[in-house]
């Protein structure tokens, strides 16, 4: 997930002088209210989620205990794909409730800072881009679209029908990679143009790296992997257009799909990064 740049973060070391640490999970301007955030699961072992003010800005944090969360035993437990996604989820779990009030800027997964007195300062320190970052994020969620294309032809017929010599087999072959490659040169523009439509209802937009077939669970490939930062008040445009180039996508034998609205990690970025990102995506 895109979160905060890590310079944001000011991880802590493996020898704790202090029994716990503070995790912070998010930034926000409008704080949920501590009964909410208080009941909110946290960290296993951890003390129950609060509200730490900065200033005008205010943190969601939970106590965890140091012994747990130091470096190498943060690194150990997270190698490990059971304790990874129980962190993920938790971690899921303190931003949906900083969420819960009003825009958030999520920060990365187990960003810890020995005390509250340091991460309190490592925010006032940011105050002014993360006010920024709020305001640019204030009633406004993302979506995400992917579009699966057409698999690729399989090689059953390439040899041609009966007997061929070498330099026709190998003609035929030629010929059937060309077709493969210029039929998936087509895939992309399509997927292409369905992101720069998708791009005239966003205030901003970024195209991921495309999963690979294992991670979809699809035998097609994933030509566009992209997120939209919308206004609310287009919410209801923007699937309205998903769903028109959805329908004109299946002509083509292409799946798009869509999914949200979603806390908009992909944008919770410096104003720095997030150019980089859009010059990346050719926006």
């Amino acid at each position: 997930m895109s979160t905060l740049p890590a310079d944001r973060a000011s991880v802590t070391g493996p020898d704790m002088p202090h029994p716990t640490v503070t995790c912070v999970f998010a930034v926000t301007d409008t704080p949920p209210p501590h009964e909410a955030v208080s009941v909110t699961p946290g960290h296993d072992g951890g003390g129950p989620l609060r509200v730490l003010a900065a200033g005008p800005l205010h943190l969601i944090v939970q106590d965890v205990p140091a012994a747990a969360f130091g470096e190498e035993a943060l690194a150990e437990r997270l190698n490990r794909p059971d304790e990874l996604e129980r962190c993920a989820r938790a971690h899921h779990r303190g931003v949906e409730t900083a969420a819960s009030a009003g825009p958030v800027v999520p920060l990365p997964m187990a960003t810890l800072y020995l005390d509250d007195h340091n991460a309190v300062r490592a925010v006032t320190d940011r105050a002014a881009s993360l006010r920024t970052l709020l305001d640019r994020l204030r009633n406004r969620t993302e979506w995400a679209v992917k579009v699966h294309g057409p698999g690729t032809g399989h090689a059953s017929g390439a040899a041609g029908d009966g007997p061929a010599d070498g330099r026709s087999y190998l003609r035929r072959v030629s010929e059937r990679r060309r077709t493969e490659r210029e039929e998936r040169e087509r895939a992309l523009a399509r997927a292409h143009a369905v992101d720069r439509e998708l791009r005239r209802y966003a205030v901003a937009a970024t195209r991921h790296r495309p999963q690979s077939e294992q991670l979809t669970g699809r035998s097609v490939p994933q030509l566009l992997n992209a997120a939209y930062l919308v206004d609310d008040a287009r919410r209801a445009e923007f699937v309205r257009a998903v769903g028109e180039l959805a329908r004109d996508a299946q002509q083509s034998a292409l799946e798009v799909t869509m999914s949200g609205p979603w806390i908009p990690y992909s944008f919770a970025r410096s104003d720095e990064a997030e150019r980089d990102a859009h010059e990346e995506a050719g926006a």
